[in-house]
């Protein structure tokens, strides 16, 4: 799993995963993760463009900083998941509680 960190404008932070968000995955790179989550008002896009697999280890990573993030003020969405991964986030309810977006320009806007 490789996770690429990116501020964009006004202050919204990028992170890109890709790879596999299972066991190996998840632990590889959640002290990252969680670190660029951190603080007050955080505005973070998560493109899950290329990440192939997802499972029940890596979704609680995901909502568990969506809740963090939007429990300090901010504002927490998803980027392009592919189709496999996308289904796990319906299946399970993550759709519920993290908004998905298919366009940067669309995500972006949203957590202006």
């Amino acid at each position: 799993m490789k996770l690429d960190y990116t501020e964009l404008e006004s202050g919204i932070r990028l992170i890109k995963l890709s790879g596999r968000l299972d066991m190996n995955g998840t632990y590889s790179v959640e002290v990252q993760f969680v670190n660029h989550c951190s603080g007050g008002n955080v505005r973070m896009i998560v493109d899950l463009s290329d990440v192939s697999f997802l499972s029940s280890v890596g979704i609680p990573m995901l909502v568990n900083n969506a809740q963090a993030v939007t429990s300090r003020g901010g504002k927490f969405v998803l980027l392009r998941p592919q189709e496999s991964v996308a289904s796990v986030l319906e299946l399970v309810g993550v759709t519920q509680v993290i908004p998905i977006y298919n366009d940067l320009h669309m995500a972006v806007a949203s957590l202006k």
